[in-house]
């Protein structure tokens, strides 16, 4: 059973870093286009990021030069580092796994970002 396991979130204030982790288990992971999303209260989840397996890597608009996407193979985990975080970054962060067996999700982790 392919099981996604995210942490990192939390409070922080504008301005301020998180970096999220996701642990993936059950699944090879270094053949897989790994990905980031959210979904902010009363709205649609949204991509975020994504990472291919040659590490290929795309960005929504609203979070270029803010937030980078990166994976270790070797932990089969991925990591979304991000920085400069704004009041509209507030979501819950999901990380997602696309495999032969279909799409992974995790459950989740909060990240609020206030004053």
């Amino acid at each position: 059973q392919v099981q996604l396991v995210e942490s990192g979130g939390g409070s922080v204030q504008p301005g301020g870093s998180l970096r999220l982790s996701c642990v993936a288990s059950g699944t090879d992971f270094d053949p897989y286009t790994m990905a980031w999303y959210r979904r902010a209260r009363g709205k649609q989840r949204e991509l975020v990021a994504r990472i291919t397996s040659g590490r290929n890597t795309d960005y929504a608009d609203s979070v270029k030069g803010r937030f980078t996407i990166s994976r270790d193979n070797v932990r089969n985990t991925g990591y979304l580092q991000m920085n400069n975080l704004k009041p509209e970054d507030t979501a819950v962060y999901y990380c997602n796994l696309v495999t032969l067996r279909g799409a992974h999700w995790g459950r989740g982790t909060q990240v609020t970002v206030s004053s």
